[in-house]
């Protein structure tokens, strides 16, 4: 209990229905543990809190950005350090037919993006890191355990 008093206003609880990958409810923990559903006005305050970027989607656009700036040898982090708001909106006008043509736009699509999120949530929940960043298997002897389920 001690460890929820002190993170008391940091934490939040969010319900997800397992079959849709949505959220469903989100909620703050008080200094005794109770939950209590946040507001729209709170999850507003929230999301902007968050801050620019924030947003899976532009994550995804700005990875797709970062793969055309690498086969074109560019140098993106100095491009976007000062770059002006009319130059940003410019880049992403160039950037969407782009995506729209290729096999990222279903990976943009809110369904996707929401088991992406899932799964995540749920591989940080077990500590257990993606199989794609894992560089080496775990000490110790091997077992013929069956791959874990991933989220589509």
């Amino acid at each position: 209990m001690t460890e929820i008093s002190a993170s008391a206003g940091k934490l939040f609880a969010f319900t997800i229905d397992a079959n849709t990958a949505q959220v469903v409810k989100l909620e703050t923990l008080d200094e005794s543990g109770a939950r209590h559903e946040l507001s729209e006005d709170e999850k507003a305050s929230l999301a902007h809190a968050a801050g620019e970027g924030a947003d899976l989607e532009e994550f995804v656009e700005k990875a797709f950005e970062a793969g055309i700036a690498c086969v074109l040898g560019e140098d993106q982090q100095q491009q976007r350090a000062d770059e002006p708001a009319d130059e940003a909106e410019l880049r992403h006008l160039l950037l969407t037919p782009l995506i729209e043509d290729s096999p990222v736009k279903r990976l943009m699509q809110r369904e996707v993006l929401n088991r992406a999120i899932l799964g995540t949530l749920l591989q940080c929940a077990t500590n257990k890191a993606p199989a794609a960043t894992q560089s080496e298997p775990p000490p110790g002897p091997q077992s013929d355990r069956a791959a874990p389920a991933r989220a589509n």
